[in-house]
Formats: C-alpha cells, sequence, structure tokens
C-alpha cells in the first residue's frame, strides 16, 4: 500500500510544485493521476519510487517512509518498482531480448534465470518471436510491449506508468490498455499511470485524481468523475458542459449494466412514470463495465417521486445545478 499525507515538494528556486498531497493507493489497484502538463502528476510519481525527493509530510511505501530510507532500501524499493515512460528508452544497439534482460544482469541474476524470465515476458507481451529483433525495427507499439516487459523482469510490486501511450495511435493505445490490464489481472500488481487522457483513464482505472497546479483537486473512482463532473475536470477537457433548463430540478443519474442489461427499459419504465425530459446523457465502456450517464429534468412537483424511483431501483444519482444557481447537491444511492 502506498500512503501519501500532506506531502509537499518545492523547487530550489522556492516555487511549489507539490501542495498538501494526500492519496491512498491500495495494492492490486488500478490508479490514474491526471492533469495538463505542468500540474505535478510526473513529479508526485517519482516521489514513490525515491527519484525525486520532498521537503514536507510523509509517503509510505508498504509501511516504510520513502525519505528515511537507507541506500539499499531504497534500491530494494525502486526493484519492486517498474517503470515505463512515453519515450520506451530502449538501447537500440541492443536486441530486444539483450534489452529485457538489462536489468536482470545488473542485478547479477544467473544466465538460466535470465533466459528463462525473458523469455516468458516476452511471451507474456506478444512479442516472443521479436526476441532478436532491433528496436528500430519495431512499431511504437511494439516497442512499449518491450518497456513493459523490462519493467516486469524484476517482479515489481508496483509499475509506474508516465505518459506511456501519449505518443501512440488510438488502437496501439488500446492493445497497450488492454495488455496492462491482463498483466494487473493475473498477477495483482499496483498500476499507478500518469496521464492528460480521460480516455485512458476510463478505459484502464479504478480510481484516479485530478492535479492542478501541484495540488489534488478532485479524488475517487473514475466512475464518480464521470458521473459527478467536478469543474476540474470540465478544466482538463475543455468542455463547459450541456447548460442545464433553467426550470424544474435537474438530475444526474448513473446506470451502471452488463452488456446484457437493457437500460432502454429503464428508461422506458421510468418515462411510463413520470414526465421526464432527457437533458443530455452517454454510454460509456469502463474498465469495470459499462456506464450510462444521463441527465433529467423533472418539474418540481415530480421531484419527491423520481427521487422514490430511482432510490427504489438503486440506481445512483444527484441533483445538479445550474452555475448561477445556490444549492447544496442532494444525492441517492
Amino acid at each position: 500500500m502506498i500512503e501519501i499525507k500532506h506531502l509537499s515538494k518545492v523547487w530550489p528556486d522556492g516555487g511549489n510544485v507539490l501542495h498538501d498531497i494526500n492519496l491512498t493507493i491500495s495494492d492490486g489497484d488500478v490508479f490514474a493521476l491526471v492533469g495538463r502538463s505542468g500540474a505535478g502528476k510526473s513529479t508526485l510519481l517519482r516521489c514513490i519510487n525515491a527519484l525525486t525527493d520532498y521537503q514536507e509530510g510523509s509517503l509510505t511505501v508498504d509501511g516504510q517512509e520513502v525519505r528515511e530510507m537507507n541506500g539499499q532500501e531504497l534500491r530494494e524499493l525502486r526493484k519492486k518498482c517498474g517503470m515505463i515512460f512515453q519515450q520506451f528508452s530502449l538501447l537500440e544497439r541492443k536486441t530486444v531480448y539483450e534489452n529485457v534482460a538489462l536489468p536482470m544482469r545488473c542485478w547479477k541474476k544467473s544466465k538460466k534465470e535470465i533466459d528463462e524470465k525473458v523469455r516468458s515476458l516476452l511471451d507474456l507481451v506478444g512479442l516472443g518471436n521479436k526476441a532478436d529483433a532491433r528496436p528500430r525495427n519495431l512499431s511504437g507499439g511494439q516497442k512499449q510491449r518491450v518497456a513493459i516487459a523490462r519493467a516486469l523482469t524484476m517482479e515489481p510490486d508496483i509499475l509506474l506508468c508516465d505518459e506511456a501511450t501519449s505518443a501512440l495511435d488510438p488502437n496501439t493505445t488500446n492493445s497497450i490498455l488492454d495488455l496492462l490490464d491482463e498483466i494487473n489481472q493475473k498477477t495483482g500488481i499496483t498500476i499507478i499511470i500518469v496521464t492528460h487522457q480521460m480516455e485512458v483513464v476510463r478505459r484502464a482505472c479504478r480510481k484516479a485524481c485530478i492535479l492542478e497546479h501541484g495540488e489534488i483537486v478532485y479524488n475517487g473512482d473514475v466512475q464518480s468523475v464521470f458521473m459527478d463532473k467536478p469543474p476540474a475536470l470540465g478544466r482538463l477537457l475543455g468542455d463547459s458542459g450541456i447548460p442545464l433548463p433553467e426550470g424544474g430540478r435537474n438530475i444526474r443519474m448513473a446506470v451502471s449494466r452488463r452488456e446484457e442489461d437493457h437500460t432502454d427499459s429503464f428508461f422506458h419504465e421510468m418515462a411510463q412514470e413520470l414526465p421526464v425530459r432527457i437533458v443530455d446523457g452517454n454510454v460509456q465502456q469502463f474498465k469495470d463495465g459499462i456506464l450510462s450517464v444521463f441527465t433529467i429534468n423533472v418539474e418540481e412537483k415530480d421531484y419527491d417521486a423520481a427521487a422514490a424511483f430511482l432510490n427504489e431501483r438503486k440506481i445512483r444519482w444527484k441533483e445538479v445545478f445550474r452555475k448561477d444557481d445556490q444549492g447544496d447537491d442532494e444525492e441517492g444511492m
């Protein structure tokens, strides 16, 4: 488990890059650090494996305070934290096999152990037939698969991914995300993904936090991010959303379902019982299933009945307001 409490980091010139960060990442999580360039997400990632330091607060990995680790403990920490980058960082003069084997050779593993591990990992990432190839002969997606295999050689507990898909096309990105999901399912490894792409968050992660100017401005499960649509999400996407109607009451609801469930029948049933107007909505595939997020408008007199209808069916919902209105969100489920 990674626990971060009141962590702050200051650059030598006195500028704050991280301020009062509080975060818990459980074992086996797939967690996203999201934000624009310069938000502090990559710096926070590097604090976790001690590639950069911090001045205030606490950061523990499996109960050990990173800032208090001695040299040997830091080596063990970095051994348990595999890392992949946007630019792959492969050695062009080495073969795929040699690139993957490099960390094990640095740790003086036996030739037999290296050979068994490298070939097993290349099979895992779908490059079993590319062991003798050079990086220059690989596509971007294949290079990232090599980087993932290399990051897994020391059997880490944590995989840190710093914008690992931002240089890839959408189809290749999806294949890499599918691979990371497979690795998470097979090994239970904790994966932390730094990204500015909400599509990556939606497809790959269970939990996420949004950073702005070195501070966490939203933290929750990924489906909640898209359900709550916090202002930080709108700023990140450059989308202020569809204007809400002035009259009546506006309710945003999230209907999670399996592939075989029928969301259409739910809305048909609701329309039969209540006069509602759909303001906006979409159906999206998340890591753990499909979620339909809709905003409806009901008349004031029908609000209590609509809330009861949603609660009876255990539908997650919240009342939402126009920007110029005042009020505290009411939520159900």
